[in-house]
């Protein structure tokens, strides 16, 4: 008989039972099979392959640029890392605003053509209907409420969102919203904290919060930003737990040292 460790794939059954049970849920993002394959070997629930590459792998200022074909690209690099995370795949601006036939089209595209477990849109109740066709057709569908990215110049910039009443009421509409319309799980950024608690009262569906306080039922970050990797962009809700920009940085300048000192091949690194 084996005795090997038989490895359980996260689902959306796995994620509703953590809820239950009141285990938070940790969640990273990923665009490539490295990295990928050390996050799930750590343990992590989720693996987004997120449409934040635009910012941290293309070094572009907003995510509207990336493509269906990149998103599509990226995942399949991921996948063939992960054994037991469960991957999502955010679905790239107008990929699904056009109607909920082409949100419908896409998501399918995207199950289709990679190993994903889950697609992840942004918004509320302007796309519950393109939520609930998706699913209909068995397909796990993320929701993204509060500060949505990609309506970034929609909001006119990055601010917390649900301060006042009416935008606090309509996010948690929004809530409700993407829940009826049969999400397994909804993340959401950059809110108060006091906010994120009624929602995840409110609605049964696991919450995963960016920027949103601890009351959510899980917590995801950027992976770059959380290994301090993108030493440009920290704001308060991101905390590093590593320093790796110095130690890549320092890592290059010895290996440059290395070089043009002859001291790298050594002869045991020499045929």
């Amino acid at each position: 008989m084996s005795t090997e460790k038989v490895i359980k794939r996260v689902t959306t059954k796995t994620l509703a039972l953590l809820k239950k049970k009141g285990i938070k849920i940790s969640a990273l993002t990923a665009y490539d099979f490295i990295t990928a394959k050390l996050l799930d070997e750590a343990g992590i629930d989720i693996i987004l392959v997120g449409d934040s590459l635009a910012n941290v792998f293309q070094g572009i200022e907003t995510t509207l640029p990336v493509t269906m074909d990149e998103m599509i690209y990226h995942t399949k690099a991921v996948a063939r890392a992960i054994n037991r995370a469960m991957l999502v795949v955010d679905m790239p601006f107008m990929s699904y605003q056009l109607s909920p036939d082409e949100g419908f089209r896409n998501a399918g595209r995207i199950m289709k053509e990679t190993s994903a477990g889950a697609v992840k849109l942004e918004g509320g109740l302007r796309v519950a209907e393109t939520i609930k066709k998706v699913t209909d057709a068995g397909i796990p569908v993320m929701g993204h409420i509060g500060l949505t990215p990609q309506s970034i110049y929609q909001f006119g910039s990055y601010r917390e969102r649900g301060k006042d009443e009416k935008e606090a009421k309509e996010i948690l509409q929004d809530a409700k919203a993407v829940e009826e319309a049969g999400a397994y799980a909804i993340v959401i950024e950059k809110i108060p904290a006091l906010l994120t608690k009624k929602i995840s009262e409110q609605i049964k569906i696991p919450t995963i919060g960016i920027g949103a306080g601890v009351y959510c039922d899980g917590q995801i970050l950027v992976t770059p930003d959380m290994l301090g990797l993108n030493v440009d962009f920290h704001p308060r809700f991101v905390r590093y737990y590593a320093d790796q920009a110095d130690v890549i940085s320092n890592a290059v300048k010895k290996y440059i040292e290395d070089v043009k000192a002859t001291n790298f091949p050594s002869a045991e690194e020499s045929y």
